[in-house]
């Protein structure tokens, strides 16, 4: 083992300790072998080293009453601040949600509205049609009937012109029997020699 020579041992084995513990837990092998001190010392200086370590460790960990009390204070206003900031957002978020609520129920209202418009004009409508529809049924129905009765008249029309045909057909053929049969007595009652010239009495003088 090897030492500084003239240092302390005390302060090798502190200086090995430090070294050691900036990358690992020092330990009495690595202390000794690091500071070349025997292992007795190596033991008894390091654990004077952790009971010193561990010594500044609490007071550093018991921190001053006057301190303790700055920090509630701040910590106190930070929380005053963080309270009053959460009390303006939920205030401003609050205020939104009633603004949003509030134009939500108006454009509810004017859907609302704009449905019963729609519905009664689709009613109105549908009225109007239905009475339209029923007019033109009725107007179909009359035209219908017009014709029905305009076919019967014409077949009675077609009746009557096919029953004058027929007399008209007849009569003219009894108008040339007639004929035939006054001109067979029209002949028979005029003298045959109604041509014949009457002979001349003789001149008496």
């Amino acid at each position: 083992m090897s030492g500084g020579a003239g240092v302390p041992v005390k302060e090798r084995v502190y200086a090995a300790a430090e070294t050691i513990s900036a990358e690992r837990p020092p330990t009495v092998s690595s202390v000794r072998e690091a500071a070349g001190v025997s292992n007795a010392d190596a033991t008894r200086y390091l654990r004077e080293w952790r009971e010193e370590k561990a010594a500044a460790g609490s007071r550093i960990a018991a921190t001053p009453q006057s301190v303790l009390e700055q920090a509630a204070r701040l910590a106190g206003s930070v929380w005053a601040d963080a309270v009053a900031l959460a009390a303006e957002q939920h205030a401003a978020v609050e205020a939104r949600w009633v603004r949003d609520s509030q134009d939500k129920d108006t454009e509810l209202g004017e859907l609302v509205a704009d449905l019963d418009r729609i519905t009664t004009e689709h009613t109105t409508e549908t009225a109007g049609l239905r009475a339209e529809l029923a007019q033109a049924a009725e107007r179909v129905t009359a035209a219908e009937s017009r014709a029905s009765l305009a076919e019967e008249a014409a077949a009675e029309i077609r009746a009557e012109i096919s029953t004058l045909t027929s007399d008209l057909a007849a009569a003219r053929a009894r108008a040339e029997t007639l004929q035939h049969a006054h001109d067979a007595l029209l002949q028979r009652i005029t003298p045959e020699d109604t041509t014949k010239e009457q002979p001349r009495e003789p001149d008496s003088q």
